[in-house]
């Protein structure tokens, strides 16, 4: 389960720890990092909010799967900022970095994440909007929208091709976490049904 709620207001640990007691064993949760860090500090000073995101996310326990740290699409390259943001976030778990602006993707940024042992999250919103890159012994995937209908639901083709590069990237024994957003007419629970078929099939 990815959890958005926590880049708006950050839940107590109490509320992580009540979650981790109400799932099942072997249940796991991606945590979306605050906005406090990514959107208005704008990883400057990284060190303190982070530490509160450690203290609060410990409630899960084991459950914490990784950690989401999206940037905001108006934030370009910054290599310094993102190696001190790793630097203290990938102490707290796997951490997936989502980026939103094309500057990003540069061979320093990748060699980055690959000495942190951080993922690349690969987005697709009506087709792919990042590199496909391996920089981690583990996957992140977010699908934002497809091109079927009803909107923003996925065709069991584009599902298919998905499968295909996950399976390519990572091997049956690593972990990939995938996840379907910004659902206006229920798409993901069907699309994440026929995505597990497909990778069934891989």
């Amino acid at each position: 389960m990815e959890v958005d709620s926590s880049f708006y207001r950050l839940p107590e640990t109490e509320t992580f720890t009540r979650w981790r007691n109400a799932t099942p064993d072997g249940f796991v949760f991606a945590v979306k990092m605050s906005r406090y860090l990514t959107h208005i500090k704008r990883q400057r000073e990284p060190y303190e909010p982070v530490s509160r995101f450690a203290e609060r996310v410990a409630g899960l326990g084991e459950k914490l799967g990784a950690i989401l740290l999206q940037l905001p699409p108006t934030l370009q390259v910054d290599v310094e900022l993102l190696e001190a943001t790793l630097r203290a976030l990938c102490q707290v778990g796997r951490v997936a970095v989502e980026f939103r602006h094309d500057s990003w993707f540069c061979d320093d940024v990748c060699a980055l994440l690959q000495r942190h042992g951080a993922a690349l999250c690969l987005a697709d919103n009506m087709g792919p909007k990042t590199p496909m890159w391996k920089t981690a012994d583990w996957g992140y995937v977010r699908f934002h929208a497809g091109k079927a209908q009803p909107s923003p639901c996925y065709g069991r083709q584009a599902l298919a091709t998905w499968a295909g590069r996950i399976g390519e990237l990572w091997p049956n024994d690593e972990d990939v976490y995938a996840y379907f957003n910004n659902d206006t007419n229920a798409c993901a629970p069907r699309d994440a049904n026929t995505f597990i078929k497909q990778l069934d099939r891989g």
